[in-house]
Formats: structure tokens, C-alpha cells, sequence
């Protein structure tokens, strides 16, 4: 970050280090910096060494268990802490469902569940994609039909990320079938332990389990936790989605895997010394470096710009992320050469690291290459924002 900061950002900043140097716990960073894969625990300890500083939900407001900071405050907290080896915070609660409670959710429903999602008591999924209803997510067909004070749900959500660790999910449901497409969709709060509530893992290209399929069969859901009005739940879901798409432009993570990167390649060695001197790879990420302070710039303006609702524009952000995110993946890939390609899915887990065969650094690459092939996907695909673009900012 190369910016004309003010001396009261910069304390802040500062602020920002000394906390993660002092409360992000070793093991958590070795993770994080070595690309292996995080369990739940370790997610949980870090929101709450956050929510005890007052720093849980960086993006909410005071009233409900902020923090209140500005944009640029928000950007020096993210990119500090992924930088230092944070875990990423799981949106689907402070950064998805929660911005949708404060705006449309009623007054019991914030005094209920806003609390749960700071301090981490509350685990909470996305239940929106489904078979047949991907890019064309209000074809869905998931149905929630009305008997006294509860909803009885049927369906199938698929790609639920971390559902395995769920306590809730946010679904989006077809409660009148008989309307138009967007029109005849809600959304409903689902407590995952209740009766008829199945999830069933899905392994993915780097051996990993982070998504699932969600099996929903008669599940009574008491109407209090409907979001808002009946068959108005398209509204929600495309607020959400924008925040959603906000937070994948990832730009914390474009500057850690930029630091990994150079890293990589000041200890890979060529025929003519550090890959670090190669006037190519140079090029690279001196390109790549641009990409990543363009983004920076076009979040911060949109930020300022679209204060607490982010607007179309947040699918510009979500496709550049997406794709420095991918570029960042493919050129750590290069950097560390073949030993790349001897990835074993054991690398992911700690305990099971010592075992498995190749180069510590170099097999990380791996698996984080396989994993960002879905960034241009999830959230809704490159051509879905394209067409937002063109119809919503251009006028097409």
C-alpha cells in the first residue's frame, strides 16, 4: 500500500500490527503463510482475540458491535492482518448475512443473532446455489410452503462453503411458484440442526472438504425467521450479493500472496542465479504489483462512494480480484517450477505433513493454484458480471 497517509492513519496501521503481532497465535500463522488448511478452531480463536479488542465486526455499525472505521480504515485492518498471516474473517456472517439483518432484518431478529455473529457462536452458511440454479440463481427451486407459523422447506442447496461447521444458514427458498422467477422467492434463516437438515461433503480438486452439498426435507422453519417480507427475497439476495462480491475482490489476499511470491522467488535458483533477478519474472510481478494497486484504488473509491451498500460496481471488483488472485496462483506456480506439480493433499494438514513427499514451499503452490480456479466462478461467474455491468452501468 503506497499511499499519502495521513499521521492519524499511520497510528492507526501501527495499532494494527502490534495487535497481530501480540495476539495471532503461531500456529494459526504457520498455517496461513505455509497455505495449509485451517479447521474450525482456528478460525473461532482468532474472532475472538478480535471480538475482545472491540475489533469483531469491522464493518458494522457501533450500535450493533462494531467498530465504526471509515473505509480507509477498514483497508489498513485487512490488508495488515492478511499480511501478517491472518486467517481471512468468514463473511457469511459479519460481511453477507449480517449487513442484510442490519437493513431489512426486524428488531428481534438483530437482538438474537447479530451478538452470536461477533463473538463466533453462531457459524453461519450460504445456502443459495443448487443443481440446477448456479448462474441462474432465481431459477432455483427449493421450495418453502406455508403450514400455520412455520415454513416446511424442500430441497437441495449445493457449493455450501463450510456447512460441515454450520449453525445456521441463510436460504434463499421459492414460496410462491405460481409468480415470476425473482418474484416469488424469500429468504429464510434455517437452524442446521434441525430435523431433515443433511449435509453431505464434497471434496474438491486439492483433496480438500470446504464445500457441500445441503439435503433439506420437510424442515420446519417457525416464520419469525423469515428475512423481511414474503416473496420480497430477491431484494435481499442481490444487497447481499453485493457485499459478497465486495469482499472477494480479496485485496488482502492479492497483497500476501504478492509478499509469498517474491519470497519464492528470492530462494528459487535458476541457471543464472535468483529467480528474484529474472528480468522476466521481474516484469511479472512488477505488472501484477499495478494490478493490485489498481484495485486497491477502485475499492477505495467505491467504498467512499457506496458507504455501507455496495452497488453494481462491486462486479468490476469482483472480476479483477478474481482474476490478480488467479495471476498471483499461476506465477507462484512458475516461480516454484516443477516441484510444484508433486502436490499431495497431505500438505494440507499439519499432522500429516511430515509424510508427505516434495518441497514444503513448493508443493503449497499446488494447492493453492487448483483452489483459486473457482474465483472466477463463485459469487456469480465472470460473464454473469460482465452482463451486470453492461445492463447496470453502461445501459446495454
Amino acid at each position: 500500500m503506497n499511499l499519502n497517509w495521513t499521521p492519524e492513519e499511520r497510528a492507526f496501521r501501527d495499532t494494527v500490527r502490534a495487535f497481530v503481532a501480540d495476539k495471532l497465535p503461531a500456529d494459526i500463522r504457520d498455517k496461513v503463510m505455509r497455505h495449509r488448511r485451517l479447521e474450525k478452531d482456528d478460525y473461532v480463536r482468532w474472532h475472538l482475540a478480535l471480538a475482545e479488542q472491540g475489533w469483531g465486526a469491522p464493518n458494522w455499525p457501533v450500535a450493533h458491535g462494531g467498530t465504526g472505521w471509515n473505509a480507509m480504515e477498514r483497508l489498513i485492518f485487512e490488508v495488515e492482518t492478511y499480511k501478517a498471516g491472518a486467517p481471512r474473517l468468514l463473511p457469511f456472517g459479519l460481511t453477507m448475512i449480517g449487513p442484510v439483518l442490519l437493513k431489512y432484518g426486524s428488531d428481534e431478529q438483530k437482538a438474537r443473532l447479530l451478538p452470536r455473529i461477533v463473538t463466533m457462536q453462531d457459524w453461519w452458511c450460504q445456502g443459495y446455489s443448487e443443481p440446477g440454479s448456479g448462474s441462474d440463481l432465481a431459477s432455483l427451486s427449493t421450495r418453502a410452503e406455508r403450514d400455520g407459523d412455520h415454513y416446511i422447506v424442500n430441497g437441495q442447496k449445493t457449493w455450501t462453503t463450510l456447512a460441515q461447521y454450520a449453525d445456521w444458514m441463510f436460504c434463499l427458498v421459492r414460496t410462491d411458484p405460481q409468480a415470476k422467477k425473482q418474484s416469488g422467492i424469500s429468504m429464510l434463516l434455517i437452524d442446521m440442526r434441525a430435523p431433515g437438515v443433511t449435509v453431505r461433503p464434497i471434496t474438491t480438486l486439492d483433496g480438500g472438504h470446504d464445500i457441500n452439498e445441503v439435503w433439506l426435507e420437510n424442515v420446519r422453519v417457525p416464520v419469525g425467521d423469515r428475512v423481511g417480507e414474503e416473496n420480497q427475497g430477491w431484494t435481499y439476495a442481490k444487497y447481499l450479493l453485493g457485499h459478497e462480491r465486495t469482499g472477494i475482490a480479496g485485496l488482502g489476499h492479492c497483497y500476501r500472496e504478492l509478499e509469498v511470491l517474491k519470497s519464492l522467488c528470492r530462494h528459487q535458483q535458476t541457471g543464472d542465479g535468483a529467480m528474484a533477478d529474472d528480468v522476466r519474472m521481474k516484469d511479472k510481478i512488477a505488472q501484477v504489483e499495478i494490478d493490485i494497486a489498481a484495485l486497491e484504488m477502485l475499492l477505495l473509491r467505491v467504498a467512499a462512494a457506496n458507504e455501507g451498500a455496495p452497488g453494481p460496481e462491486a462486479s468490476i471488483l469482483k472480476i479483477r480480484g478474481s482474476e490478480i488472485q488467479q495471476q498471483l496462483a499461476r506465477l507462484q506456480m512458475e516461480a516454484a517450477g516443477p516441484d510444484a506439480w508433486a502436490y499431495d493433499p497431505r500438505w494440507m494438514i499439519a499432522d500429516d505433513a511430515d509424510d508427505a513427499p516434495g518441497d514444503d514451499v513448493a508443493c503449497a503452490m499446488g494447492a493453492g493454484y487448483l483452489d483459486m480456479r473457482k474465483t472466477t466462478i463463485y459469487g456469480g461467474s465472470t460473464e454473469v458480471q460482465k452482463n451486470i455491468i453492461a445492463r447496470m452501468l453502461l445501459g446495454l
